[in-house]
């Protein structure tokens, strides 16, 4: 019955905020890098397209076009991220000074200034927001305009000349050292040994951090110089991820064998490979077959010598096929590479999976939920593990709009954010349901904010007053209808309540009570339940408890199994039409009353109104 959901959340004394451990510390720095990258995939993929198309050897070559190629790549890149990283900080004024910082860097170098973007950028803003905050309240009436527009100039020249003559410099020989580095291991051909890192990485939720904020730069820095980079292949190779999958399609269980071939078309079509991240995690020894694969397809790409020219993302085939060079041995080494890595993934992911001899549940969302708590290693503080259904109801009862935060605010939370919008939106509720970034979470009242288990520590410090739901994926979770169902108690007991009060004045409800049905003997209600989670049978026994409360009337109301039911008809049992078929050929001489909605019947107050 565990929700795992803050139930703190309208209290309004300050909440200390949780030390972060040494994982969730390096998730944070990597969110930081992949940030300020992230929003800006577009101009990257963009500058990909056009270079790709236009450049001498293109698709299509045109020497007036391919004249946007350095530009874009020594200004427009790195001045973007730049901006994005001062906002962070400081919003729209943190990005015009750390823009403005990052001229002196990309002025006072001849390699594309990426790393150094990320450094001047969010210290622009870093600047500005401690000058801001020092000066605010000092300025006299009048004169803010002046202050705050040459503050940012001033600021912003001085950091640049920092940047020209200081951190320029030092970014160039530690990016020349980097790319010197990287040559070197693909020379000696162990850039493959990379993936024995890369891959358990990605699985925890490290994914954007590696690619965005390590390999994208000096990918592109590559790129620059030689056309292409295997850097932009070493994470978004679908391949391993699609072994797994496979694996599972032709050899589990139950649902997790059911869901495979939908997660596949998601992470090998749309490229959002978090939806294999659970199936990994259900099994610790399928770590060897993302390895095996990832090491395959790097070794083969670096074989046969396959790069792209620009950062893919998502990474789908299709995007990894759009950014290849205009070249047949690159199309083929490619999808030779993505192959291999899929048939290495597989065959481990396939000797494991049949050597597998637990007769445990095959349920995909328990093995999720176990293996995630293994992962993270604790729960959330102030979860309502053991909470009361009444309880979990109530935490709700603010609730005015959803969000789901993850590590860079696309992919996976976005889906999510629309697998959840569609089931609000079918249950009649109106109720926001967005995504985005963890880093830019806010604190806000009504606020329902959902992440992944691996960020739940970093969403209890960005929102500690919200209410908030830690799941183990956000493609496939069981707590969606559980949300829904909340949502709905929620209303249906503020609608309820003065009903419950005087059930006389609802006793001409439109849907009339059997006439077999003889209340005068029922001394217990019970509504069935068909697992131990908290779901709709649940949350019907906490809202009927209510109304017979309110009504005054002395009969239990309970939620039991159905192998735990008395056969004698004071007992009354509270099912859907589904549901009363099995009743029927296990009991003959309780009492059943079907409805098409366990919560709010209107059947309810006639039925409470008769009670004894």
């Amino acid at each position: 019955m565990s929700e795992n959901v803050n139930t703190n959340a309208t209290q309004s004394a300050p909440v200390a905020k949780k030390k972060l451990g040494v994982k969730a510390r390096v998730q944070k720095f990597g969110s930081a890098l992949s940030n300020m990258v992230m929003p800006n995939i577009g101009a990257f993929i963009a500058w990909g397209l056009i270079t790709a198309i236009f450049m001498a050897g293109g698709w299509w070559p045109n020497a007036g076009l391919a004249k946007m190629i350095q530009p874009m790549v020594h200004y427009l890149l790195p001045l973007l991220i730049a901006f994005t990283g001062g906002t962070l900080f400081a919003g729209h004024r943190g990005g015009v000074v750390g823009a403005i910082a990052t001229m002196g860097v990309i002025v006072g170098s001849s390699i594309p200034m990426f790393i150094g973007a990320m450094i001047m950028g969010p210290l622009g803003g870093w600047c500005i927001k401690k000058w801001d905050d020092a000066i605010s309240d000092k300025i006299k009436s009048g004169f803010e305009m002046l202050v705050n527009n040459f503050s940012a100039g001033i600021i912003g020249m001085l950091l640049a000349i920092l940047g020209y003559f200081a951190i320029g410099p030092l970014v160039a020989g530690a990016s020349a050292a980097m790319a010197a580095g990287v040559d070197w291991i693909i020379k000696m051909k162990l850039l493959p040994l990379a993936n024995v890192f890369i891959e358990p990485a990605k699985i925890l939720f490290l994914n954007n951090a590696i690619n965005q904020g390590i390999l994208t730069p000096l990918g592109i820095q590559a790129a620059s110089s030689a056309g292409k980079s295997i850097l932009f292949l070493l994470e978004p190779d679908p391949g391993p991820g699609l072994g797994v999958l496979l694996a599972f399609a032709l050899f589990g269980k139950g649902t997790a064998k059911a869901s495979a071939p939908s997660a596949i078309i998601i992470h090998f079509l749309g490229g959002i490979h978090e939806i294999y991240f659970p199936y990994v995690l259900m099994k610790p020894a399928l770590f060897l077959a993302v390895i095996a694969g990832g090491v395959t397809g790097t070794a083969t790409f670096s074989l046969l010598n396959v790069g792209l020219r620009s950062t893919p993302s998502p990474g789908s085939i299709i995007s990894l096929l759009l950014m290849s060079p205009k070249s047949v041995s690159n199309y083929i080494g490619l999808i030779i590479g993505v192959t291999l890595a899929t048939l290495a993934s597989f065959i481990v992911a396939a000797i494991v999976l049949k050597r597998d001899k637990s007769t445990d549940s095959d349920d995909l969302a328990a093995a999720q939920g176990k293996m995630s708590d293994m992962k993270s290693g604790n729960t959330e503080a102030g979860s309502a593990t053991d909470a009361e259904p009444a309880d979990v109801i109530a935490s709700y009862k603010d609730v005015d709009h959803i969000i789901f935060a993850c590590d860079a605010g696309m992919g996976s939370s976005a889906m999510g954010a629309s697998l959840l919008r569609d089931k609000v939106k079918k249950a009649g509720i109106s109720m926001s349901v967005t995504n985005t970034a963890i880093s830019n979470l806010k604190d806000e009242p009504g606020l329902l904010v959902i992440t992944q288990n691996e960020l739940a520590d970093r969403a209890a410090q960005k929102a500690p007053h919200a209410l908030r739901l830690a799941v183990d994926n956000f493609l496939s979770s069981p707590k969606y209808d559980q949300v829904v169902v909340n949502l709905k108690a929620r209303d249906q007991v503020s609608e309820t309540a003065p009903a419950s009060a005087a059930p006389q004045a609802t006793a001409d409800a439109p849907d009339e009570l059997p006439a077999n049905l003889d209340l005068s003997v029922v001394d217990e209600i019970v509504f069935v339940h068909h697992d131990g989670h908290l779901g709709t049978a649940t949350m019907a026994t906490s809202l009927m408890k209510d109304r017979v409360k309110k009504a005054n009337k002395h009969v239990s109301v309970k939620n039991l199994g159905i192998d735990e039911l008395a056969d004698n008809n004071s007992l009354l049992v509270v099912s859907s039409a589904e549901a009363a078929k099995n009743l029927k050929t296990r009991y003959t001489q309780v009492q059943v009353l079907i409805t098409d909605d366990l919560l709010s019947s209107p059947k309810y107050d006639k039925m409470v109104s008769e009670l004894k």
